[in-house]
């Protein structure tokens, strides 16, 4: 007999089984499920290399979630939520952190508010360029929580602009001891942005959060690319830290080529009377406009 989803939308638990997916209720009330939860996660720290990306529309996430990508971190706009919820819908099996704004709280109270938001609408964990004040609200709200350290481009002018931090000692210690401020208030994960391969992999032996690499090498629990970079949905120059496996842009280009084209063309034959010709338009029935025009001829 084949198998289909419960009432509430998820995949029944034999089936979740068969697939590997863990059966899960999201802090909204929501049934569902999951690839791995924060547990799962935390247990694969030094065992296993996860991979990680930032879909920015449906089809991607639907590519991404195919293919066997391990985490998703989701853009979330609080004031319209609709394109975060639609790749949570897109997606339904596939570990997500939403990444939240950082100037969306200006307090703790505000950071919870946000945060839960995010987990009514069926994120997995929230990701933040927050304080950790603010993390630490979070968490001890039962938010799980992935920090942000290294290049922080939102709080660039700190660390000099858009460049590689932790190069020198003093950079070095901060970073780290930030990373720890973050695992003693109660984070699960931290993405490193932009620091030596070195450092991190220094850095992920002596911490307990998992450590999500993007531009800092080979030394984290997960790595991490932008969809954009992966598809190579834009042209060059490239950030150094990226690699692109395919290059959608230039299919766009053709693409938008071809667009131009079809609108040259439908302007020519309209110009030159060859559309709409008889394929393209209703004949009226035999005596119906006589009918017509007498009937207004009438009224006069």
């Amino acid at each position: 007999m084949a198998s289909h989803a419960t009432g509430d939308g998820s995949i029944p638990s034999r089936d979740a089984e068969k697939r590997g997916l863990k059966r899960i209720m999201t802090m909204g009330g929501a049934y569902g499920t999951r690839n791995y939860t924060v547990k799962d996660l935390r247990d694969l720290k030094g065992k296993s290399i996860l991979t990680e990306t930032v879909p920015f529309s449906v089809e991607e996430a639907m590519a991404a979630e195919e293919a066997g990508i391990d985490t998703m971190k989701v853009r979330f706009d609080p004031n319209n939520p609709d394109l975060a919820i639609s790749i949570r819908r897109a997606a339904p099996n596939t570990f997500m952190a939403f990444s939240v704004p950082l100037v969306a709280a200006a307090s703790e109270v505000e950071a919870v508010r946000l945060a839960y938001k995010a987990m009514k609408i069926g994120a997995d964990a929230i990701m933040c360029q927050w304080s950790p004040r603010f993390i630490s609200a979070a968490t001890e709200a039962g938010v799980p929580v992935q920090g942000h350290a290294g290049l922080v481009p939102r709080r660039s002018t700190w660390t000099g602009g858009l460049k590689a931090v932790g190069k020198t000692i003093d950079e070095a210690l901060w970073i780290y001891n930030q990373i720890k401020e973050f695992e003693n208030v109660g984070a699960y994960a931290v993405e490193v942005e932009v620091i030596p391969e070195e450092l991190l992999i220094e850095i992920s032996k002596r911490t307990k959060l998992l450590t999500s690499s993007i531009g800092a090498g080979r030394g984290g629990d997960i790595q991490f690319l932008f969809a954009e970079d992966i598809l190579g949905n834009n042209p060059p120059p490239y950030p150094r830290h990226s690699k692109q496996y395919r290059q959608l842009y230039k299919m766009k280009e053709k693409m938008q080529l071809e667009r131009v084209a079809g609108f040259k063309e439908f302007i020519k034959d309209v110009k030159n009377g060859n559309f709409p010709k008889t394929e393209h338009v209703i004949r009226a029935s035999s005596g119906l406009i006589e009918s017509f025009v007498k009937a207004l001829d009438t009224e006069k």
